[in-house]
């Protein structure tokens, strides 16, 4: 087995501690109202051995008692209907309270510590999953579109040195680490060699660029996706190892310029982009029943834009793209599912 990292990943808990404790306490204390106040208006059936008096604080008394099962015999129910209502009545509740604290222990003690070990076993076996190292504006957005592409939020891990970023999260399914992603300990915590994809956004160029050269080195065959903001960072993210290079400022711009030699070039752009539109690009590897085929006759009903092959490009109006080889990547254009209450996009 291997060792626990020293960060645990923690994955958001349905109902917080202080909730639970209030949500039992009160379910308790009620229960003890009530069995108070059936004792109150059965009291004529209740004899005090002590001094034949029973008071709304002898009632009290005598439902701690009957509820906790001491049973000092001071104070009894001597009537039929009072010996009824402690079988009928009182007794279930007594269990149900008992049930109350028993499930309390076993919420806050044995269950939590279950948790905690099977987190440990998840991050000890993580493979596979999705690290995203910065969940400021780009991080959560790519982890929101992630999961609207059917990516299970479980299957995301998120590094982040903000609590309150790591809280929204939470809330959205990911598990996360709290930690500085330019430490070595940090993305060696979260398996980082084992991952699937790396989505690297710190919110600075230089901090972003010391994560991917981190990343690198840790992983060295993992797919990393780096945001930067500065055209000239663009070539240093590259060399620091980066596999993609995202640059918002200049994806803006590039729509915007599309703008001013037509109205509906950027809006398809976005539409792309995007799961909620009506169309979005895939890559992917290609079929068996593919292999052979031009790249304008794909078996998925899309449309074929681009093929991968050896590392070189090639668009679909060109020579290699008339003939599909196995080991191709293939970049598509393919109708999104519809779904009830979907925002439409550019026609497709």
């Amino acid at each position: 087995m291997r060792p626990v990292g020293r960060q645990a990943l923690r994955r958001l808990i349905r109902v917080p501690v202080w909730a639970d404790i209030a949500l039992r306490l009160s379910a308790a204390f009620a229960l003890l109202a009530l069995v108070v106040l059936i004792h109150w208006i059965d009291r004529e059936g209740l004899a005090d051995n002590h001094d034949g008096h029973v008071s709304f604080l002898d009632v009290v008394y005598f439902t701690m008692i009957s509820i906790t099962t001491t049973g000092f015999g001071d104070i009894a129910p001597v009537s039929d209907r009072a010996r009824l209502i402690e079988t009928v009545i009182v007794t279930p509740i007594r269990l149900a309270v008992i049930f109350i604290f028993v499930g309390t222990a076993y919420n806050f003690i044995i269950k939590r510590s279950w948790e905690r070990w099977r987190m440990a076993q998840i991050q000890n076996a993580l493979s596979g999953h999705v690290v995203v190292l910065g969940f400021g504006i780009s991080g959560s957005e790519a982890v929101a579109e992630l999961i609207a592409r059917g990516t299970d939020p479980a299957t995301i891990v998120v590094v982040d040195g903000a609590e309150g970023r790591l809280a929204e999260a939470e809330r959205m399914g990911c598990n996360v680490l709290p930690g500085d992603a330019t430490r070595d300990t940090t993305l060696i915590d979260v398996r980082i060699a084992r991952a699937s994809a790396i989505l690297i956004s710190a919110g600075r160029d230089d901090t972003s660029i010391l994560i991917t050269l981190t990343a690198r080195h840790l992983a060295p065959g993992v797919p990393i996706s780096t945001v930067v903001r500065a055209a000239d960072n663009e070539v240093l993210a590259q060399q620091a190892g980066a596999t993609n290079v995202i640059n918002p400022v200049r994806f803006t711009g590039q729509l915007l310029a599309g703008t001013a030699h037509g109205q509906h070039t950027a809006g398809y752009l976005s539409d792309l982009a995007s799961i909620s539109g009506r169309v979005h690009l895939v890559e992917r590897p290609v079929r068996d029943e593919e292999v052979g085929q031009p790249l304008t006759r794909l078996a998925s009903g899309g449309q074929g834009l681009r093929i991968y092959r050896a590392g070189k490009a090639y668009g679909f109006w060109e020579e290699e793209s008339r003939r599909l080889a196995r080991g191709d990547m293939i970049v598509e254009i393919v109708p999104t599912a519809p779904t009830d209450g979907a925002v439409g996009g550019a026609a497709a």
